[in-house]
């Protein structure tokens, strides 16, 4: 969870489903035949009309999906997962779908207080809470921190006379998985964080096939600005640029294609340049990467492999005027380790 205070008002807008993989060839036909070789020219061309469209390809697609949701449906029971009472700050709330003005301000506003807009980023499940599940491979749960990212933001206006204006508004950011999840207007993502070896591996592995990642976007930890665009951003994915006028999420923001991984919820801003140093961290080579965005924020303008032999899970980087500082912490994420139940 984390909060961010925004001077002055600025509004941004831009505009930037898992595949699975099925080919037909007629590679089969063996090609030194005489009746095979005049025949091939013509299955080339029905390959290319017929099922070049991609029919049969969506058809095979739609009914793999079909049938791993019944697996899923019939092998795993979602259950609600408590919270404790020292948690139940992360319990969800409702949207409220449009701004309210606030009318019972305790106190007074000081006169030299800026303009502008507080937001604070923090988790709020979706379906009433988080879930576990319980399957023939065991019991999966999330950490008590998951759920899907919501914005709650207090703006703050002043009038010619000095008389404030304060206006709230909540929204859920809405990443592709949220969207998803929504539509299907049930849990589908299963727990893949902490249970049962077995069953984690399971999860984690579903989700895969599923729906092309492991893990939900969340995007629940921060939210930063830079080059005047506001992001929100949990480390597991692609921060979402936010507009901040309505809390609409705009999409994944990339740096233009150049950062394909995780993206640090704290990237930290290069003293003096206004450039800003980021870091991913993956469970299979490349374990760490830091990169340098430009202070536009248009040009990864460089990308470093720290080249460690494992994956600690590092949340935090430090950036000073001449150095980077990772800290390699003792908790790390082994694939081998969780496979074998350790």
């Amino acid at each position: 969870m984390a909060c961010y205070y925004y001077v002055p008002f600025q509004g941004h807008c831009s505009f930037r489903n898992p595949t699975l993989s099925f080919s037909l060839n007629f590679n089969f036909i063996n090609t030194t035949h005489h009746l095979a070789s005049s025949f091939k020219p013509f299955l080339r061309e029905l390959e290319k009309h017929v099922f070049g469209v991609g029919v049969l390809k969506a058809a095979v697609k739609n009914t793999s999906v079909k049938l791993l949701d019944a697996f899923v449906d019939s092998a795993f029971q979602f259950v609600d997962y408590p919270l404790d009472p020292s948690q139940t700050n992360a319990a969800p709330v409702d949207e409220i779908k449009e701004a309210a003005v606030i009318t019972n301000i305790h106190g007074d506003i000081p006169s030299e207080f800026p303009q502008g807009v507080y937001i604070r980023n923090g988790p709020n499940p979706l379906f009433g809470g988080l879930k576990s599940t319980k399957s023939v491979f065991g019991e999966s749960s999330p950490i008590w921190v998951e759920g899907e990212g919501m914005l709650h933001a207090l703006y703050f206006s002043k009038d010619i006379n000095g008389n404030w204006t304060v206006v709230y508004n909540n929204r859920h950011v809405e990443t592709d998985t949220f969207k998803l999840e929504k539509l299907r207007n049930k849990p589908s993502f299963l727990p893949a964080i902490q249970g049962d070896p077995l069953a984690v591996f399971t999860s984690f592995l579903l989700n895969l096939v599923r729906f092309g990642k492991a893990l939900k976007n969340i995007s629940n930890t921060n939210v930063f600005e830079h080059s005047g665009k506001l992001y929100s951003i949990a480390e597991n994915n692609l921060p979402q640029e936010i507009d901040i006028l309505t809390l609409e999420a705009l999409g994944d923001w990339d740096v233009n294609g150049a950062w394909n991984r995780s993206f640090t919820a704290h990237p930290k801003r290069v003293p003096g340049t206004g450039e800003l140093v980021t870091m991913g961290i993956a469970a299979t080579k490349p374990f760490v990467e830091v990169g340098v965005i430009s202070a536009d924020g248009k040009e990864l303008v460089h990308k470093l492999d720290l080249k460690l032999d494992r994956c600690p899970l590092s949340h935090e980087i430090g950036v000073t005027k001449r150095y980077i500082v990772f800290m390699d912490c003792p908790l790390t994420v082994d694939v081998n380790r969780l496979i074998h139940g350790g």
